[in-house]
């Protein structure tokens, strides 16, 4: 993934110093507005003379110093164990980088009860933050009894290495139906990562602050492109970037998307920007079974780039270790606030994002719309600009993908994810311009790959 690797030759890893973001209005009026039955509320947009402080005005990482953790192994190992799921470990990930920051570790009660219900946290000051998901650690009864008495637990990978400790620990009850209804807006059976995580969790919460004995790696190939907040930060203040808009996916880049995001920047070049950056930022946690992995992902991602779709010179590619929870509006936040803490003041959002189709019945399971507006008006994104798609279709005159135009419907063509897969299995061809033609031919490959395997889907390698 040579051209893909060759974006972060040289870049520094160190954590830097940030500088506080100076902004001066531009009179354009910014695209963030809603209507509650009432005149739409419009924010002008504000060219930023550096990076947008994360949550809470610093960084939080939790890895230690190396010249400690041989010290914190061996204390971990004197300690009562809780064993790390594959999601568990992710979560570890995303809070040790700070992607959760101000968060500290395992939500205690205080944290998740406000998660539910308020979808942020009010911090010391009285300023609030954006907390969209719970992220909690699990614990059934024989390990809540063994904990008793205990300040602070080991927590080891699945080959009993010693991944991080959870000290001045808060042990509360999981009301997992309570969180399923609040976080999905239904309890209906069939949602995935509720199957995955939360329907044989144990009915304890284990709360409290994470020391992590070392990054997290994952040994798939892909690591170089686990960049933390901190690395993406110095990234873009390498690149002088005055703007980074943020594309989050979980799916294979066509040229719709592609549209989309240099039209993104051709959009904030017009509004007064030098230098936008767009971070491309692929899911790479937990994912439904249908998706297509995330070493066949980056492998499509690499051919567009290679294919000139996407300019390498001001895209930077990264991974966001996040598992996915399919939560529509409710996730939709987490996927923007966690973006702020890796430098980004824009985010660029579409239609149903972080949806999918209804579990039992034949439908969305979420307002198509309610994503985007939910963003707008979500507490503690004020300072998020966020962009809304157009909607993007193939269009049979131009033989290429464009902005839909109502007034000659009849000239595009809408290519669902399903369809898109469809063609795919069945080695069938996109119309011309829909997706490069690398990009493409690795998609079949993945599908190919999958008539070769037992379980329908290639396994991934995860170790820490």
């Amino acid at each position: 993934m040579a051209a893909m690797a060759s974006l972060f030759t040289n870049t520094p890893i160190q954590s830097n110093p940030f500088p506080k973001t100076h902004r001066i209005n531009f009179p354009i009026a910014a695209p963030r507005s809603f209507s509650c039955k009432q005149k739409p509320i419009t924010k002008p947009i504000r060219v930023s003379c550096g990076l947008i402080e994360p949550d809470g005005g610093k960084l939080v990482e939790l890895v230690v110093p190396e010249s400690q953790r041989d010290l914190k192994k061996r204390e971990a190992m004197s300690m009562p164990k809780i064993k790390l799921s594959r999601i568990d470990l992710e979560w570890v990930h995303v809070l040790s980088e700070g992607w959760a920051s101000p968060l500290t570790g395992f939500m205690r009660e205080s944290e998740f009860l406000q998660t539910l219900h308020f979808n942020s946290l009010r911090l010391g000051d009285g300023s609030i933050v954006n907390m969209s998901l719970p992220i909690v650690l699990d614990i059934d009864d024989s390990q809540k009894n063994r904990i008793s008495g205990s300040t602070s637990v080991a927590l080891i990978d699945s080959s009993d290495n010693p991944v991080a400790i959870l000290n001045n620990i808060e042990i509360y009850k999981h009301n997992k139906e309570e969180r399923i209804a609040r976080t999905w807006g239904t309890t209906a059976p069939g949602l995935p990562y509720v199957e995955e995580a939360i329907t044989g969790a144990g009915d304890w919460l284990i709360g409290g602050d994470l020391e992590v004995i070392q990054p997290i790696k994952y040994h798939d190939g892909l690591d170089r492109y686990r960049l933390s907040p901190s690395e993406l930060r110095a990234e873009f203040t390498k690149r002088n970037a005055d703007a980074v808009f943020a594309f989050q996916l979980r799916n294979p880049v066509h040229n719709g998307h592609a549209l989309l995001m240099t039209d993104t920047r051709r959009r904030l070049l017009e509004m007064g920007y030098k230098n936008p950056v767009l971070l491309l930022h692929p899911l790479g946690g937990f994912t439904k079974a249908d998706d297509v992995p995330l070493s066949w992902r980056m492998k499509q991602h690499e051919k567009v780039l290679e294919d000139g779709v996407l300019d390498p010179e001001n895209t930077v590619v990264s991974i966001f270790p996040s598992p996915m929870h399919y939560a529509g509006p409710t996730e939709v936040q987490w996927h923007a606030k966690a973006r702020i803490n890796a430098g980004a003041d824009f985010y660029i959002v579409g239609r149903d994002p972080a949806g999918m189709g209804h579990p039992v019945e034949k439908r969305d399971l979420y307002d198509a719309d309610h994503g985007k507006k939910v963003l707008s008006m979500a507490p503690g994104l004020e300072r998020l600009n966020i962009l809304p798609f157009k909607v993007a279709a193939y269009d049979k005159t131009k033989q290429k993908m464009e902005f839909f135009d109502p007034s000659r419907a009849q000239d595009f063509i809408f290519i669902s994810g399903t369809k898109m897969r469809s063609l795919a299995k069945n080695k069938e061809n996109p119309p011309d311009g829909f997706m490069c033609p690398g990009g493409w031919k690795v998609l079949v490959e993945y599908y190919d790959s999958l008539a070769a395997s037992d379980s329908g889907r290639v396994p991934e390698p995860i170790t820490v």
